[in-house]
């Protein structure tokens, strides 16, 4: 039995939800979303919360359950709070900025990266070595963040790269003479 999918997802005031077959829609103050729901679960709106439940008892239909039922939790968070990722870059005259449309990153190649920003993100740099992206569809704010992070990866030696707030890098000793 799912622990997640078990407990049914609050819908809190000024949000609104709209079940249509396996199609969840949740609008609120930051935007609408909406979800597909798979075959294998049933969802139903039940007075001011949303109720997931396995329509078989096969493992497929057990883990459907409980990712159902995080992805319907993530859609009435990101409508009422939004999501945020901050990544940091560290190295000598690694930078970024906002120019336009499009996120320019100097990352120690001969020449600048222009990250075009998708619609939907919003992308602030506070500092030249922090990026906060900000948005109301989880999956979409770690995409883009994952993306950015993979230009120029944290590297063991100096630490140098782009990394997640918070991030742990495993430092390497280097040689030794």
């Amino acid at each position: 039995m799912s622990r997640v999918g078990k407990k049914p997802v609050a819908i809190p005031t000024g949000v609104t939800a709209k079940v249509d077959g396996q199609n969840v829609a949740v609008k609120g103050a930051k935007g609408e979303l909406k979800f597909a729901v798979p075959q294998e679960i049933s969802v139903a709106l039940d007075g001011g919360a949303i109720k997931v439940d396995p329509r078989g008892n096969s493992k497929r239909d057990r883990a459907m359950w409980g990712m159902s039922r995080a992805m319907i939790a993530n859609l009435v968070t990101g409508v009422t709070n939004g999501f945020e990722k901050k990544l940091e870059i560290t190295g000598v005259g690694y930078k970024a900025a906002v120019v336009g449309k499009n996120l320019q990153l100097s990352l120690g190649y001969s020449h600048d990266i222009n990250y075009p920003i998708p619609a939907g993100i919003a992308i602030v740099t506070p500092r030249p070595t922090e990026v906060t992206i900000t948005g109301i569809d989880r999956r979409q704010v770690g995409q883009v963040a994952a993306e950015i992070r993979s230009l120029r990866g944290p590297e063991p030696y100096k630490g140098k790269g782009i990394k997640y707030a918070g991030e742990f890098i495993f430092r390497k000793e280097g040689k030794k003479k």
